[in-house]
């Protein structure tokens, strides 16, 4: 697929999205911009570059500046913000946008931010906003957020895709672009690493000295070198997450116990860190060999530099500096382990790097409960998601065990132009469910939704916990009729969020999460799954009740958050706890799920 292809497939997919919610009863058409802004920043935190995204729309003029602002996310630490400003153009084809455009779009989201942290927003904001909460949290507690970063979402060519950073009220926001280029190199990936070089020297000054063991026929090469802390601290600012396996989203703060004795020993005893820290494990797409100051093999550059065990040593470093500028990072080394990846599929390689991953020893342990990706049940899923048809005959939903791998087999698959066409229309992208999101789907139907709306990356491992045995045992595997059931629970999660995206500007994930919990806690016992598997979709009363649950918990979030972010109070038991004991209006008995032998009519 080329840009001009990739274009014009997101360009559909954000008609096709505008056209679902218009349908929608009571439903009012969405701006465009934000319906864009929902797809980029979903793809974003699918590959670990922010966190799980709030997207909502202001607009406004305070003095002589115009304010902006299209979306946001805030790490579950409240330490790391970032705020998305969209300008989205609608074109079919391939345009250049001027850097004096994503510069002012930039520069006013910069004036949202700097407005919130003065409290002059605040005082002047309609209290009933969405983002009001947002500016709220922002100006109490910017003392405590260490990264911010602004993104320039478009749907056009930037030149530019970083801007000088600002300095407000002592704290520096990073700018960057995420334009359609720089999205379909990911999309084209599977993963955001592929952009990063390293240069060491550059950033260390001369090529890393190594012991490097390269293989003629193997999966990799093979390089044991070692960091310095500064580098190590300057690629976490520069990259952050990005830099991280997607299984290791963010810091875990230095409350942890061992990120509190790494910052101990860089503050008391930096020259013995390298004996104390098991060090990182690094893989990277390419490697370019030089010669170290002392004439021995050296790493100049890393293509796709990817920490995937070790994070927490690298972040535990940046902050000990960050909060502590005293501490000298010059006597720390950090041992790394290079794994060089000869890339034969993104399938193989995926799983390549959670094996990796799972195996390596590091500081704060990655669990294998992280890494399920060849593990019977996905590839049973897998299975049963290839041989599975829909009622038609024609149609199948496509479970992807390994990041990438949907794109694989289109491209695997489909020799010609129409062949590719069939496949797409067999298997559309919006039957395409990644892990993350079906363990997702199914833990808002087992009614946890406040374990949902901490996100997919949560979710996973405790829905694996409850379907995989803790021991070594052969897990129960799905069967047609089990699969069939949990679709349609995705369609009854999908359907839902459908319905509920165009009735609420903020929140909407936790609203839909927490629905869907209502929908099962009253009615699962009842309802015919099997109905909305044969009909792939849901009754006309069926999304009449979704409607009016959604409006009440709605209402109940925002009532007993007490002032705080909804996207926060959402993530507690306590706000299950208390809306799952409310008394809900009473449901029509003659929504059709609920009599298996009345016939179904789809919304």
């Amino acid at each position: 697929m080329e840009l001009q292809d990739f274009l014009r497939k997101t360009q559909m997919e954000v008609r096709e999205e505008m056209a679902a919610r218009a349908q929608e009863p009571g439903a009012t058409l969405p701006f465009a911009e934000l319906v864009f802004t929902e797809i980029v920043t979903r793809h974003m935190a699918d590959n670990g570059m922010t966190f799980e995204p709030q997207i909502c729309h202001y607009s406004a003029k305070i003095g002589t500046g115009i304010l902006r602002l299209s979306g946001y996310a805030l790490s579950d630490e409240g330490d790391q913000l970032d705020l998305y400003v969209s300008l989205y153009e609608g074109c079919d084809d391939v345009t250049s946008i001027p850097d004096s455009e994503t510069t002012r779009a930039a520069e006013q989201c910069a004036r949202f931010l700097s407005q919130c942290v003065s409290g002059a927003l605040a005082a002047a904001m309609d209290e009933s906003h969405d983002a009001y909460v947002l500016v709220q949290t922002v100006e109490k507690g910017y003392p405590a957020i260490d990264q911010i970063r602004i993104y320039v979402l478009t749907d056009r060519k930037a030149k530019t895709g970083n801007f000088q950073s600002r300095v407000i009220q002592g704290k520096t926001v990073k700018l960057e672009v995420m334009d359609i280029q720089r999205l379909f190199n990911h999309w084209q990936s599977g993963k955001p690493r592929d952009e990063l070089v390293v240069n060491f020297g550059d950033v260390a000054g001369a090529p890393l000295p190594c012991v490097w063991v390269g293989s003629e026929n193997g999966e990799y090469d093979y390089a044991m070198t070692v960091l310095p802390g500064e580098v190590l601290r300057f690629l976490y600012e520069k990259y952050g997450p990005r830099i991280l396996e997607a299984n290791v989203r963010s810091f875990l703060s230095q409350t942890n116990a061992v990120n509190k004795g790494i910052r101990d020993t860089l503050r008391d005893q930096p020259e013995r860190f390298m004996a104390y820290n098991n060090g990182v494990v690094i893989v990277a797409d390419e490697a370019h060999l030089g010669r170290a100051t002392d004439g021995s093999p050296g790493i100049t550059w890393l293509k796709g530099m990817q920490i995937v065990n070790g994070g927490q040593t690298m972040a535990s470093i940046f902050f000990a500096k960050k909060k502590n500028p005293a501490v000298d990072l010059r006597p720390v080394r950090v041992p790394a382990k290079v794994i060089v990846l000869r890339r034969a599929d993104d399938v193989t390689e995926d799983a390549l790097i959670a094996d990796i991953s799972r195996y390596a020893n590091s500081q704060s342990v990655v669990k294998g409960s992280d890494h399920y990706a060849n593990k019977p049940y996905h590839i049973a899923l897998e299975k049963l998601a290839m041989t599975t048809y829909c009622p038609d005959g024609l149609g199948r939903w496509y479970y992807e065990r390994a990041a990438g791998s949907y794109k694989v087999m289109l491209e695997r698959e489909a020799k010609t132009p129409a062949e590719l066409r069939r496949l797409q229309d067999s298997m559309p992208a919006n039957r395409k469910l990644t892990k993350t999101d079906f363990a997702k789907y199914q833990c808002a139907w087992m009614r946890m939704p406040d374990l949902v709306s901490l996100g997919g990356q949560k979710a996973f491992p405790v829905f694996m916990k409850m379907v995989m045995p803790s021991d070594d045992s052969a897990p129960a595997l799905p069967d047609v009729q089990a699969y069939r059931d949990m679709i349609a629970r995705v369609i009854i999660f999908k359907s839902a969020a459908r319905l509920i995206n165009p009735r609420f500007p903020a929140f909407k994930a936790n609203v839909t999460a927490y629905t869907v919990s209502v929908v099962s806690l009253l009615l699962g016992d009842q309802l015919s799954l099997d109905n909305v598997w044969k009909q792939q979709g849901i009754s006309q009363g069926l999304a009449q009740q979704i409607v009016i649950w959604s409006d009440e918990v709605n209402s109940l979030l925002h009532s007993s958050a007490g002032g705080r972010m909804i996207s926060e109070w959402a993530k507690k038991k306590e706000c299950w706890e208390i809306l799952r004991s409310h008394r809900y209006s009473a449901y029509s008995t003659s929504i059709p799920e609920l009599n298996p032998s009345k016939p179904l009519v789809a919304a």
